[in-house]
């Protein structure tokens, strides 16, 4: 009988939704799981709201307090799905109270909180995960084992971009991702955070950096109420806040094999609603990815003979050959954005009952993930290259 695990959700806006559908579905596809996720309490400052969303989402109970969720002898796993600026305190107390703990990311707002959260896990002897989905595409898993494979040979390039547009209109209200005390930074850590993450995943740690940002607009009405922020014109004060984080980061890195790498972030890419996509480059071939086409995998091998020689186009759903597909789908019926989520929580799952030994991205990844972030920061303060291990 399969282990089962009580989790404790804090946080209900969009990531909520996202975990929430996969703490509900993970054991339906995965059944074979060692453990299966119980939807105990949802918690969340405003208890009209949290008890709405909790009904809606599927959860047996609500807490307004997320000190009183964790002190609760009734819940294993802490998910954190709150801003920046309340991961280290809520994953600390998380794990000194023996809870397992998954975090949104970036792990935290800055490296010193991010170190912390690693080091109070580690003491603790629980598991932790950092929710990077991407990792779990399974196109992107596809690239993973090709590249184990030796199929694209010694990679020499990284190019990668993430592109929104949702900023865009200087009327749009001062919500929290635009105030660095909560957010940490702009689309630096919210996109960039993502990229550096799937780099490091599929080329390995980052050496050095050099980078630039800009902010284009520098100030902008402030939210008088929480409706203000759904819509995206929707903010009417009068008054006007000074914006504190990037609207687009931009840099280079030298990898510590030797390859090289561009990354962009930025929510200013008029039309580009979710735009992640990576290209590497190696002395055997190349592998492409768009995300707004996430199950195709774009495949190039210089090997191939002249005549046939040409980017292919890989549809990765097939339930004997791709990562994950087996439990979705027959081949030809393609998977979305959400089922990643659904990933996560099957390896966290498996891991919490034992049979992942080395789950990954842990709290330790995602501490290398915000040294990066922190090293580019450093190297647009400094107008310099910044060595990783040195910040």
């Amino acid at each position: 009988m399969a282990k089962q695990v009580n989790v404790g959700l804090i946080g209900y806006s969009f990531m909520g939704k996202a975990h929430s559908h996969a703490y509900k579905d993970m054991s339906f596809f995965f059944p074979e799981a060692a453990a299966v996720p119980v939807m105990k309490a949802l918690c969340g400052r405003n208890k009209n709201n949290v008890k709405a969303a909790a009904a809606a989402f599927g959860w047996e109970g609500i807490e307004t307090d997320w000190k009183k969720l964790i002190r609760r002898d009734d819940i294993d796993l802490i998910d954190v799905s709150t801003p920046g600026d309340s991961h280290a305190e809520i994953a600390i107390a998380s794990a000194e109270a023996g809870k397992h703990v998954f975090c949104e990311k970036p792990l935290a707002n800055n490296l010193a909180e991010a170190r912390a959260m690693a080091a109070a896990v580690k003491k603790a002897k629980v598991k932790s995960m950092v929710a990077y989905n991407y990792r779990r595409v399974p196109a992107v898993a596809l690239a993973r084992q090709l590249i184990d494979e030796g199929r694209i040979g010694k990679i020499y390039h990284w190019r990668a971009v993430y592109l929104q547009d949702w900023i865009m209109d200087p009327n749009f209200p001062l919500v929290w991702r635009l105030q660095k005390e909560k957010a940490g930074s702009g689309p630096h850590g919210d996109l960039n955070a993502h990229i550096i993450d799937l780099a490091r995943y599929l080329v390995g740690d980052i050496a050095e950096v050099t980078g630039m940002e800009e902010t284009f607009i520098k100030e902008r009405p402030l939210v008088e109420d929480i409706n203000a922020a759904l819509g995206a014109s929707s903010g009417k004060s009068r008054k006007k806040g000074k914006v504190t984080v990037d609207d687009a980061t931009l840099f280079l890195a030298r990898f510590e094999n030797g390859a090289i790498g561009s990354f962009e972030a930025t929510r200013f890419a008029g039309g580009r609603r979710n735009g992640n996509w990576f290209e590497i480059n190696g002395s055997k071939g190349s592998i492409a990815f768009n995300l707004e086409k996430m199950n195709e995998l774009q495949y190039y091998n210089r090997e191939d003979e002249a005549h046939i020689q040409g980017f292919r186009e890989i549809i990765v759903n097939e339930g004997g050959a791709h990562p994950y597909m087996s439990h979705w789908w027959p081949p030809g019926h393609i998977i979305g954005w959400e089922h990643t989520f659904v990933h996560e929580v099957f390896d966290l799952m498996q891991a919490i009952a034992g049979k992942n030994k080395n789950l990954h991205p842990d709290f330790e990844e995602g501490v290398k993930d915000q040294a990066v972030l922190e090293a580019v920061s450093e190297s647009i303060k400094n107008r310099s290259w910044v060595k990783v291990n040195e910040v």
